[in-house]
């Protein structure tokens, strides 16, 4: 049992370091996304997240966080449009592929093309948005992408969820 475990059910906590925050944050099992964008040239870039939430109703709102050293960071730097694929239990390899550096993320089919912008998606994902840029926040590694949601579908299915630092089922 590592450090931090045993501090929190002592009631106690002790100094942080990255793996240790790494390790408690492991803890809490988030939703899994995929967040795609594309370059001015049309090329397809994107991430695989857990760091995501809804932000504001009114008007419509998400965040997302992206490490600073992702290799497509540049194009979510530059970009007005983003889509977000909230996946399926059933899409744990697209989640991989999308979070394996140097990975040929878009090769592996399990997209289609939204209509109008183009954006790519997880087919068949539990909800899709496509977004808007509304801010984004330097926030330590990270930058805090916010969009406005300008377009929601929503499919049927269990979440993929990332607990412990493996992507699961819930049942």
């Amino acid at each position: 049992m590592n450090e931090t475990r045993t501090a929190a059910r002592t009631g106690q906590v002790g100094p942080v370091d990255a793996e240790g925050f790494r390790a408690a944050m492991s803890c809490f099992p988030a939703g899994v996304v995929l967040v795609t964008t594309r370059e001015e040239d049309g090329t397809p870039r994107g991430f695989t997240a857990s760091s995501f939430c809804s932000v504001s109703l009114a008007p419509p709102l998400v965040s997302v966080c992206q490490g600073t050293g992702a290799q497509s960071y540049g194009a979510f730097q530059e970009c007005a449009r983003f889509a977000v694929s909230v996946l399926r239990s059933g899409q744990r390899e697209l989640a991989s592929r999308f979070a394996t550096r140097g990975a040929d993320k878009f090769g592996g089919g399990g997209l289609v093309a939204l209509e109008g912008s183009g954006l790519l998606v997880a087919a068949d994902a539990l909800v899709t948005l496509e977004c808007a840029v509304h801010a984004r926040h330097l926030a330590g590694d990270h930058v805090i992408l916010v969009g406005e949601v300008r377009g929601v579908g929503q499919g049927e299915g269990e979440p993929l969820v990332h607990w412990e630092r493996g992507f699961r089922a819930l049942r």
